[in-house]
């Protein structure tokens, strides 16, 4: 019974130790969510270039499909890359990608939201998975990133703001291709900047606070969404 015991507690810290040092080996695309370069607190309060005072309290992204490109021109693409940052679980915005290396990348390139196709297979597991709260229909399907929180400028009920932005069908296809140069070493984690002060700037709250479906008013936010990311 004591030697069972033994075993089953050098089992658990040798998987313990087998993870950590996966992880330590893994190359990673670290997201930073931030207002105005400094790391976002949710219900904190802000005021945004447009004169807007406002809290942030819910943040989902959806990233997908990143590749890799290393200056010997060999790409790592991602397999089955989805993956939903969510300012309520803060690991999610630590994505592993593949094994470091001594190699130099040149280029990172990833979506911010879902293909089509996927868009079309029907809902999915994992992050993809509608309990998630990111998935609208098989008509309309996923939600591509979803901002919500509340501000004075609001005439809404509680002066909740709303945005729901997504839409696969052409002419409302909202997914956007991020490209990112690079000269960097493929032995340390590549570090992702996403600034909402560079999302609320080009939105007067009190004109536009809800969003929920696409059209040609989420391609425009969907258009200005890739200005808050930028390579750290």
């Amino acid at each position: 019974m004591i030697k069972k015991g033994i075993h089953s507690v050098f089992l658990f810290f040798f998987c313990f130790w087998l993870s950590a040092q996966n992880k330590s080996d893994s190359l990673a695309v670290n997201f930073h969510l931030e207002f105005n370069k400094l790391p976002l607190k949710l219900n904190h309060k802000y005021v945004s270039a447009a004169n807007d005072t406002l809290t942030v309290e819910t943040f989902r992204c959806y990233i997908s499909g990143i590749q890799i490109q290393y200056d010997d021109n060999s790409v790592f693409t991602q397999k089955e890359s989805y993956h939903l940052l969510d300012s309520e679980n803060p690991n999610s915005f630590s994505i592993p990608i593949t094994k470091k290396s001594d190699k130099l990348i040149s280029k990172i390139i990833f979506n911010i939201g879902i293909d089509s196709v996927t868009n079309v297979s029907g809902a999915l597991a994992g992050d993809l998975d509608p309990i998630k709260g990111m998935y609208w229909a098989w008509q309309s399907g996923y939600i591509n990133m979803k901002i919500e929180g509340k501000s004075p400028s609001c005439k809404t009920r509680k002066n909740e703001f709303q945005f729901h932005v997504g839409g696969y069908l052409k002419p409302f296809y909202a997914m956007q291709c991020m490209k990112f140069p690079l000269d960097k070493k493929a032995d340390d984690d590549i570090n992702i900047g996403i600034d909402l002060n560079r999302f609320f700037s080009n939105l007067e709250l009190s004109k536009t606070n809800s969003i929920m479906i696409p059209g040609k008013e989420a391609m425009k936010l969907a258009a200005h969404s890739n200005k808050m990311f930028y390579s750290q």
